[in-house]
């Protein structure tokens, strides 16, 4: 995950013990005494990579709530993402001065199935990935990446994107992809510049697909 950020945007990887690591006051009201055992590990994980990514720029490690979408609330001057599937948790922070978003997603990489394919991907995009090299799911890379897009699309513009909102073009001799937002979604912004376009890098292993965008500061 590290390669596929800038050098100013610091990445903390989840390692074992980080799983059960302890969570501050502010943190524990968000996660509330129902979570699941496997949600509050997933949140602890998220949370003590955040603060060591924070550590990592010079900053104190304070606390990172949710809202109430359960998105991160990163304290103010810094932005950052967080990301976690089974087995691995990662964290990403950087100065807002620097950076107006930073958005990252990991993804088992294993075929999506029918439904879920349908609910991400646009015909253009299965198009596409029928034109691909084989051995990859492309289908999960577009999944992942149509995540990252929203990471980064959120705190900028406050609003929802659909996974049919954003039309992801993937180059694989690059590892980069391209999405672009609908026309529709811009003109509904309520904000005065929303992203039409958000670039990023990816990269797949046998495991997991990861990727990773930002947007600089205006």
């Amino acid at each position: 995950m590290r390669d596929l950020l800038p050098p100013a945007v610091a990445v903390a990887v989840a390692e074992p013990a980080d799983w059960a690591g302890e969570l501050l006051a502010a943190e524990l009201a968000c996660l509330g005494e129902r979570a699941v055992e496997s949600r509050r590990r997933d949140f602890t994980a998220g949370r003590v990579c955040a603060r060591r990514a924070m550590g990592a720029l010079g900053m104190p490690p304070v606390a990172v709530p949710a809202a109430a979408d359960r998105s991160p609330v990163w304290p103010a001057g810094l932005v950052g993402t967080i990301t976690h599937t089974r087995g691995y948790c990662a964290a990403a922070a950087a100065r807002a001065a620097e950076f107006r978003s930073v958005g990252m997603d990991a993804e088992r990489h294993k075929e999506l199935n029918p439904g879920v394919r349908r609910l991400v991907c646009l015909p253009e995009e299965e198009d596409r990935c029928a034109r691909l090299p084989a051995g990859i799911s492309w289908p999960a890379v577009l999944f992942s990446a149509k995540e990252t897009v929203y990471k980064v699309w959120h705190p900028v513009v406050g609003t929802w994107l659909d996974f049919h909102d954003a039309l992801v073009e993937l180059d694989p001799d690059a590892g980069t992809f391209t999405a672009r937002i609908a026309r529709a979604r811009l003109d509904a912004a309520p904000v005065a510049d929303p992203p039409p376009l958000v670039t990023g890098r990816f990269t797949v292993d046998a495991d997991l697909v990861r990727t990773a965008a930002v947007l600089t500061s205006r």
